[in-house]
C-alpha cells in the first residue's frame, strides 16, 4: 500500500514542511545506499505526502555528494507518483529578481561528478527527456505561486552546475548568452532519475541573487544569500501547501509510462543482481 502520493524535496533554506499532520519519520534503505535523510511522512491539505531534506537536516551534504539515486528510488518505494522539488538558484536574467520563483521547463547540464541513471551494471536503457519536467506538476506549482501571492514564472531554462563554488563572471555571462534563466546545483539529476522511475517531476526555483554577471551588483556573498533564503523558505511553504491541495488526483501525462520501452538489453543477459535491484522500477514490464 502506498505510504505517500506526493513527494516534496526541500532545498537550501527549506528543511522542514510546516502544516504536516499525522507526522512520522521513516528511514529507508535502498539498493543504491541511504537517502539524504529520514523521510517525514504525513498529511498536507488532505493528501499523503513524503518530505525529504535534500541536503540533510543541518545542511551537511554537498550537491556533488548527494545520493540522487537513493533519494528518487526511496520516493518510488513509498509509492510517490509526483515530486515537487524546491531549490535555491541564482538569476541569469534581470527579470528574475531575488525572492521571485521560477518553474523551469528545460535544463542544461554542466555537471561532471554525478551518477544520473539507474541503468548500467549489465542493463542498457534510454528514456525520452526532450521535455524534462511534468507539465501538470509545473503548471500546478506556478498557479500555486499566484495563489500564495508569490511572483512565480512558468517556463525557463535551469543551468545545473557542479559547484560547490559559484560561477565565474565568464561562466555566468556564457550561460546568459545561451538564454538561460536560472542557475543551481541539484535539480537535473533528480529530473533524470524521476523520469526513469516514472515519477512526475517539476521544480520551484527560488531566486536568491543575480549570480555575478550583473553590472553594479556586488559579488555574491553567502550572507546576502542566507537573508533571502529565509524569506524564500516562508514563501515556499505556502506555495507547496497550495500546490499539494490543487494537484490532480489522477495522472494523464506520459510520465507514468516513460520507461515502458526503455530497456534494450536482452533479458537473459541481465545479471540477476541487477534485475533484483531494478525490479521496483522496471519489473512490471519484464516480469523480473
Amino acid at each position: 500500500m502506498s505510504q505517500a502520493e506526493i513527494g516534496i524535496i526541500g532545498g537550501s533554506g527549506l528543511y522542514s514542511m510546516p502544516g504536516f499532520t499525522n507526522v512520522r519519520e521513516e528511514r529507508i534503505s535502498t539498493p543504491f545506499g541511504d537517502p539524504s535523510d529520514p523521510f517525514v511522512l504525513g498529511e498536507l491539505e488532505g493528501r499523503k505526502v513524503a518530505f525529504l531534506a535534500r541536503h540533510g537536516r543541518g545542511h551537511r551534504i554537498l550537491p556533488s555528494e548527494l545520493n540522487f539515486r537513493a533519494n528518487i528510488y526511496a520516493f518510488k518505494a513509498l509509492g510517490v507518483e509526483r515530486i515537487l522539488s524546491v531549490s535555491a538558484v541564482g538569476s541569469l536574467k534581470e527579470e528574475h529578481k531575488p525572492t521571485d520563483f521560477v518553474v523551469p521547463d528545460q535544463f542544461i547540464d554542466r555537471t561532471f561528478h554525478r551518477v544520473s541513471t539507474f541503468f548500467g551494471d549489465g542493463i542498457v536503457g534510454h528514456v525520452a527527456f526532450g521535455d524534462p519536467v511534468c507539465s501538470t506538476v509545473a503548471k500546478t506549482a506556478a498557479a500555486a505561486c499566484a495563489q500564495a501571492g508569490v511572483v512565480g514564472k512558468l517556463g525557463g531554462t535551469y543551468v545545473c552546475m557542479e559547484g560547490p563554488q559559484f560561477s565565474t563572471k565568464a561562466e555566468s555571462n556564457l550561460y546568459r548568452s545561451w538564454g538561460a534563466d536560472v542557475i543551481g546545483m541539484t535539480n537535473l539529476q533528480e529530473a533524470k532519475l524521476a523520469r526513469e522511475a516514472e515519477i512526475c517531476y517539476a521544480t520551484v526555483a527560488m531566486v536568491t541573487d543575480y549570480d555575478c554577471w550583473r553590472e553594479g551588483h556586488d559579488a555574491v556573498t553567502i550572507e546576502e544569500i542566507v537573508a533571502v533564503l529565509h524569506k524564500n523558505a516562508d514563501n515556499a511553504a505556502r506555495v507547496v501547501k497550495a500546490a499539494v491541495a490543487a494537484m490532480p488526483k489522477e495522472r494523464a501525462c506520459a510520465c507514468a509510462a516513460a520507461a515502458k520501452f526503455a530497456v534494450l538489453t536482452q533479458a537473459d543477459t541481465i545479471p540477476a543482481e541487477t534485475k533484483n535491484r531494478l525490479k521496483l522500477l522496471f519489473g512490471k514490464y519484464h516480469n523480473w
